[in-house]
């Protein structure tokens, strides 16, 4: 069992929180908190695997609070504001859920914390002989296999996804949430923008806030996700 701690000052959300907890069987709500002084407190004389943690609360909020334990839990941020994910993966949470968020998305937040403390095999790993850079897709009524390294970028669109592969003039389109395409994804593709995943070994150029694809794609840079983007820019970047 992974003991939870569950933190929200809004009375209805950690209603809310403790209640998925309760429906998830290999999680175990170890306490319930409204703010994040009296989860502090108590850590100080007890211990929990993992902690959901709204993040805008009065007198701590849930960033600080996280930032300030030694030896933190694995992290779940819950909140209602989007600017905080680039911010809440910089402390390494396992996941971010962006109110409101059905039992679905906490189960999927559920799931990696199990992966993360009990070794199961991630959405990224092989299983088997099946090999890891390759995918199956389902488009209209077929199932088309995909080769990862050959994918140039994703675009979402509602509920859809349209998927670029070098070399095709169409995408495929196929019904996937784009957070499920981005876990499966290997670490060369990176989310540059709410609408777009990019594959970071076919960009030909970067123009202010727009990566250039090719001649005809020049697809934007969110504010969102620009630190993560520079972050890598750097890694690469040779010159003054």
């Amino acid at each position: 069992m992974i003991r939870c701690l569950a933190i929200d000052d809004e009375p209805l959300a950690l209603q809310q929180l403790v209640a998925y907890i309760s429906k998830v069987p290999f999680l175990e709500l170890a306490a319930q908190c409204q703010s994040a002084l009296e989860a502090r407190t108590y850590l100080e004389g007890n211990t929990a695997d993992a902690i959901f943690c709204d993040i805008n609360m009065p007198d701590l909020n849930g960033m600080d609070f996280v930032k300030s334990l030694t030896a933190p839990p694995l992290i779940v941020f819950t909140t209602a504001y989007s600017e905080y994910a680039v911010e809440g993966f910089k402390v390494n949470a396992v996941d971010y859920l962006l109110k409101p968020f059905g039992l679905q998305d906490f189960q999927r937040a559920a799931n990696r914390l199990r992966e993360r403390l009990e070794g199961a095999p991630s959405a990224k790993q092989p299983v088997g002989n099946e090999s890891d850079d390759t995918l199956f897709l389902k488009t209209d009524y077929r199932i088309v296999k995909v080769s990862i390294p050959d994918i140039r970028y994703i675009e979402g669109m509602s509920e859809y996804l349209k998927v670029w592969i070098e070399g095709e003039t169409k995408p495929i389109i196929t019904l996937l949430a784009m957070k499920k395409m981005e876990e499966r994804l290997p670490d060369y593709f990176m989310r540059i923008h709410r609408s777009y995943i990019i594959n970071l070994n076919k960009i030909q150029e970067v123009n202010k806030n727009r990566v250039i694809m090719d001649a005809a794609t020049y697809l934007p840079i969110g504010d969102l996700y620009k630190d993560t983007f520079q972050a890598y820019l750097n890694t690469k970047f040779l010159g003054k």
